[in-house]
């Protein structure tokens, strides 16, 4: 007997073995472990795989991952990891469906990255630091990075997915670009007869990156506004490496993901690390975390050979149709290995980065500063799109926003190159 999902004809044995392997693995296990060797002691992690939010019926789990690589000292990486993720999650409004609790998260973690800078800058500190945060909410993982440490993701196929993006000014012109039209001067170093060595910086300070939390001495164009991508896993799973640019400038993603594969993940950690010393030696703090995402009770990922076809940065779904019912029976009703795209932005301008549409409705507080989340009366606020929007009463309306404060607007102007922030910062 067969039953029919849409046009696609699936046996009904299938569909129900489909139905009790999803009841089973509604959330997955969150296996993790991390290693590192220090060279200046300038890169903190942080791992909290029981994390709880409140939603109208109770308590939902989730986890976090994050990697700090400081530079110019500790400080900012310090200060990140003890107060990002309380800024990201008190810009998330409360008791949200889970829906929307994932559909908020993209804005949440720019206001949380934005505030987190703004407040740490505040202190006067020239420290700065790349972040790289992982949010794991069932089978959707959600990432956030600023700077050059990585997150890369292997499918239970073996497929190699980059979730994070790569701020060295030498790797990407558009934020060369932006750094030079924002006020910054962007070179490399020039020696003895006119020649320039070594890879492009930011001037002054002489910084390789255009986004970091910190580096106040350098300039307000190198933000800290996060390139954001959320994807979803199938049932199947995979395996998360994040690593500080120790070790990705010694090995690649595939050579990372190969020496260690079928190794639980604290094992692999260790693995990925003695392969990138044994590359180029202790040059720099080179620090890794491995999640693995499990269905329950699989104790590790299988031993496969990586698939054919490189790092993907395109994500795409796969149709039953091209799998035949013993293929379907096979997989035990789960669903295809593959990974789905859900969310992918990052543009360093505010003003696009939090008046993002959402499929549930405004789930944010239409008043509250955007970054910081202080509370003001209608016609207080300052519109993201750079004007005070006042109707005929002098009251804003909730779609001339989102709003900010004063400060966070200021904040706002001095990233874009406007002015100059009271502190001294350029």
């Amino acid at each position: 007997m067969e039953a029919k999902a849409g046009d696609i004809s699936v046996p009904l044995a299938v569909l129900l073995k489909r139905e009790q392997s999803n009841m089973k693995t509604e959330k997955p296990d969150i296996l993790y472990g991390e290693a590192g060797q220090k060279k200046k002691g300038e890169d903190l992690t942080f791992l909290k795989a029981d994390c709880e939010r409140l939603h109208e019926t109770g308590t939902s789990p989730f986890s976090v991952f994050a990697l700090f690589d400081g530079h110019n000292g500790p400080a900012a990486a310090i200060y990140s990891k003890e107060n990002l993720l309380d800024n990201v999650l008190n810009a998330i409004p409360p008791k949200l469906s889970r829906d929307e609790w994932v559909a908020a998260l993209p804005r949440a973690l720019v206001a949380g990255f934005v505030k987190t800078d703004k407040d740490f800058t505040a202190k006067a500190r020239s420290s700065g630091t790349t972040v790289t945060f992982v949010i794991i909410d069932g089978w959707v993982v959600t990432v956030a990075s600023v700077g050059d440490s990585r997150c890369i993701l292997e499918s239970a196929e073996g497929s190699i997915y980059v979730l994070s993006a790569d701020h060295r000014l030498d790797a990407n012109e558009e934020e060369v670009e932006r750094v030079t039209a924002s006020g910054g001067e962007v070179g490399r170093i020039n020696i003895a007869g006119g020649a320039a060595i070594g890879p492009l910086r930011c001037w002054p300070g002489g910084l390789c990156l255009s986004r970091s939390i910190g580096d106040m001495d350098v300039g307000e164009y190198i933000v800290p506004v996060p390139h954001v991508k959320q994807v979803k896993l199938s049932n199947a799973g995979g395996r998360l490496v994040i690593a500080s640019d120790g070790v990705w400038d010694a090995v690649s993603h595939e050579k990372a993901l190969d020496c260690c594969r079928g190794l639980p993940a604290e094992s692999a950690a260790t693995r990925i690390v003695k392969e990138a010393l044994k590359g180029k030696g202790l040059r720099d703090d080179t620090t890794c975390i491995v999640i693995d995402i499990l269905p329950p009770e699989k104790l590790s990922p299988p031993v496969k050979k990586p698939a054919k076809g490189g790092i993907k940065y395109i994500f795409r779904r796969k149709s039953y149709e091209t799998l035949s019912d013993e293929q379907l029976a096979d997989r035990g009703g789960s669903e295809p290995d593959v990974v789905e795209e859900i969310f992918e932005e990052g543009s360093a301008m505010l003003s696009r980065r939090l008046s993002m549409d959402y499929t549930t409705g405004n789930i944010f507080e239409p008043y509250n500063c955007a970054v910081c989340q202080l509370e003001m009366k209608p016609g207080e606020g300052i519109s993201v799109h750079g004007a005070v929007f006042k109707s005929s009463s002098g009251i804003n309306s909730p779609w001339d926003g989102p709003f900010l404060c004063v400060s966070c607007q200021e904040k706002k102007e001095a990233m874009e190159g406007k002015h100059a922030l009271k502190n001294g910062s350029t």
